[in-house]
């Protein structure tokens, strides 16, 4: 049987606007035959829809997300957002002693700034996701066309150029959908990643309380969001104890192309 893909970049991502328009005639409709009492709440409702489906990570409304790899192997996909930073090398000497592999996905102005961070993440045979050009973390959500477009232009340019390969993967700012991602991500033939287990540990300085919200949400395929260069400087030590528990438990590391590469009866 032939290899199983699910790298799904976008492929009508200006449906979710006609799909609204259509809701904002129905809502037009009802209030001309009802009256306000019915056609505010059908107002309201249809726009926390689309507030809904910007804000919620794994939501498929605005564009296709992977937010589990399909396996029933004991296996995880590693992901590692923010970088690269002071934290990358102490974090790529933790996952070659551990056998483990990670996504890395990297902000595209940061990458300008430590070229030979990338270099190393790629020499070491991990993997290169994409994750805007400057982090607009308070505004992704809600980035106009044009700002959209310049965030994944200009990262998906320089991330090409210092790794010599395009990047296939994107993770949202704050893993937010925004409506205007879908078209760019179509443009550049990226697929959108949201994730199954998170500990918060970018914000949170536990370790231990990290590890023990991932371990939560681990089964096969689980896809797990770390983070890396947080205020908080313990970003190396999570990965440390998580990387100890995944031994524990049995489960190994891989990147979503070891699936891929699979058949689809596997």
């Amino acid at each position: 049987m032939p290899p199983v893909s699910f790298h799904q970049p976008p492929r009508h991502p200006h449906a979710w606007a006609w799909v609204f328009i259509a809701s904002q005639l129905a809502v037009i409709a009802i209030w001309w035959a009802w009256g306000w009492k019915a056609g505010l709440p059908t107002l309201a409702v249809t726009h926390l829809a689309l507030v809904w489906a910007t804000l919620r990570p794994q939501s498929r409304v605005l564009s296709p997300v992977l937010n589990r790899l399909p396996t029933g192997d004991r296996a995880v996909w590693l992901t590692i957002d923010d970088g690269p930073s002071d934290d990358t090398r102490a974090i790529l000497d933790l996952l070659d002693a551990h056998r483990a592999r990670a996504t890395f996905f990297l902000v595209g102005a940061r990458a300008q700034a430590r070229p030979e961070l990338v270099a190393e993440i790629v020499r070491r045979g991990h993997g290169i996701g994409q994750h805007s050009h400057t982090h607009p973390q308070a505004w992704f959500w809600a980035l106009p066309p044009h700002a959209m477009r310049a965030q994944i232009d200009q990262a998906q340019s320089a991330l090409t150029f210092l790794t010599g390969t395009r990047p296939r993967w994107f993770r949202a700012v704050v893993g937010m959908a925004n409506p205007f991602v879908a078209a760019q991500l179509k443009r550049h033939g990226l697929a959108r990643v949201a994730w199954s287990a998170r500990g918060y540990d970018a914000v949170l300085r536990d370790p231990a309380g990290v590890v023990a919200r991932i371990e939560r949400d681990l089964a096969p395929g689980a896809i797990v969001l770390l983070h890396e260069g947080a205020a908080h400087g313990r970003n190396v030590e999570t990965l440390a104890a998580l990387l100890g528990r995944l031994d524990a438990l049995g489960y190994r590391t891989v990147l979503p192309e070891d699936i891929e590469t699979l058949p689809a009866a596997a």
